[in-house]
């Protein structure tokens, strides 16, 4: 098993279906049809079956700055259990250190404006959240439909725009060599034009997840 100090991005980079973006900004993957149809299709109704309004660390006071709605998985339900499974496989890294899987749903219209998904060190909230398990580390996020206009992924300062496709993954080490955060992975879920966009997040921490 891998574990966080060690070198996951040579790792997946290595990976036959994996694409590497090629900046030296940040590390950040693309897999395409890395989520099967039928265990797409389960996450969506299961998003669908507990959804809720999005919120956000570090409140800005901008109202529509993520106006998704957002799941959280149990990670005893079967299709949870399948899908953390394959992610393990590929990255290596511990189960420990992951958050629980999380679900998003985007309507027309929604959108989460650029941010990023560390935690800004120092800000009003970094205590609160950091404090046990550590930032954020890596991100693995997978599309889990076609979207018919919009939703696309930027990462402005990479030059990198991702679209929805169904079962695409993209990964990232929000960090830099150092260990500091890295502004450089600041990504943008623009705004679904038509249809509606499904996603699943999963998220890794410096230290093992204790809630």
């Amino acid at each position: 098993m891998t574990t966080l100090r060690d070198s996951i991005a040579e790792r997946l980079a290595a990976h036959p279906a994996m694409q590497r973006v090629p900046s030296p900004k940040a590390a950040v993957f693309q897999h395409r049809r890395f989520v099967p149809d039928d265990l797409a299709a389960e996450l969506i109704a299961l998003i669908d079956r507990d959804r809720r309004p999005s919120t956000i660390a570090d409140d800005n006071g901008d109202a529509y700055f993520r106006t998704s709605e957002t799941c959280d998985l149990a990670a005893d339900l079967p299709a949870v259990q399948r899908i953390e499974a394959l992610l393990t496989d590929l990255s290596g890294l511990d189960p420990a250190y992951g958050e629980p899987l999380q679900g998003q749903r985007y309507a027309e219209g929604q959108e989460f404006k650029p941010h990023t998904d560390y935690f800004t060190p120092g800000g009003r909230d970094f205590a609160k959240y950091c404090a046990l398990s550590g930032n954020r580390t890596w991100t693995f996020m997978a599309y889990l439909n076609d979207v018919a206009a919009g939703g696309a992924t930027r990462f402005k300062m990479l030059d990198k725009t991702f679209q929805p496709e169904a079962g695409k993954l993209l990964c990232w080490n929000n960090r830099l060599p150092d260990g500091a955060v890295n502004p450089a992975t600041l990504h943008h879920g623009m705004k679904v034009r038509k249809g509606v966009k499904y996603v699943i997040t999963k998220w890794y921490r410096e230290r093992p997840w204790q809630g």
